[in-house]
């Protein structure tokens, strides 16, 4: 068995792999991720980022967005929304959007990640897991840059704030909210 085939094999079909993990593996890292990827075997995420291609019945597919955020990161303190959760939430919002929206603590910008565009904010706090109350707050806090009905959101975001546990939804607005987004959910929420 060749080197190179020693490598391959010690390849996952799915997972995603750093240049430095790569070159841990193999004597010649470029000469071996040249070969790789010009066989296909091994598929180029990012500068320095790469992934083995899961073969499925509709041909090869990325690997799992959350292996190519905490590959891309070298962690997992960060959190996933999609703008196209605030759907979810009945307040009005329609849109749909191509972009994942990944806070985090070490990553600002834009980046495309096997050919999906990821928006990377680094925030100093969020929440390790998404709920509705989060959700809502976020969109309050996006509001403005949204091409909605702000005035329709906001009048139906009252309502729904209602419906969600208050202790849990004024918490999260002190803790993630800008400074309008607090205030405006204490005056809604207000006994």
């Amino acid at each position: 068995m060749s080197l190179l085939e020693q490598l391959r094999s010690r390849l996952r079909a799915g997972q995603v792999y750093r240049r430095e993990e790569l070159a841990l593996l193999s004597a010649s890292v470029d000469r071996d991720l040249r070969r790789l990827l010009t066989s296909r075997a091994l598929e180029k995420a990012a500068p320095g980022l790469y992934y083995i291609p899961k073969k499925t019945a509709f041909g090869a597919a990325p690997p799992p967005e959350e292996k190519l955020v905490e590959a891309f990161l070298k962690t997992k303190d960060y959190l996933v929304v999609s703008p196209n959760l605030y759907n979810s939430l009945g307040v009005g919002t329609t849109q749909l959007y191509n972009t994942t929206v990944v806070y985090n603590r070490r990553r600002h910008g834009r980046f495309e990640l096997a050919g999906r565009t990821f928006d990377f904010r680094m925030k100093p706090r969020f929440p390790k897991v998404l709920s509705e109350e989060f959700l809502l707050v976020d969109l309050m806090n996006n509001l403005n840059t949204l091409p909605e009905d702000r005035e329709r959101v906001r009048d139906s975001m009252k309502r729904k704030a209602q419906e969600l546990n208050r202790e849990t939804l004024l918490k999260m607005a002190r803790t993630y909210g800008k400074v309008g987004t607090r205030k405006l959910f204490e005056r809604v929420l207000k006994p």
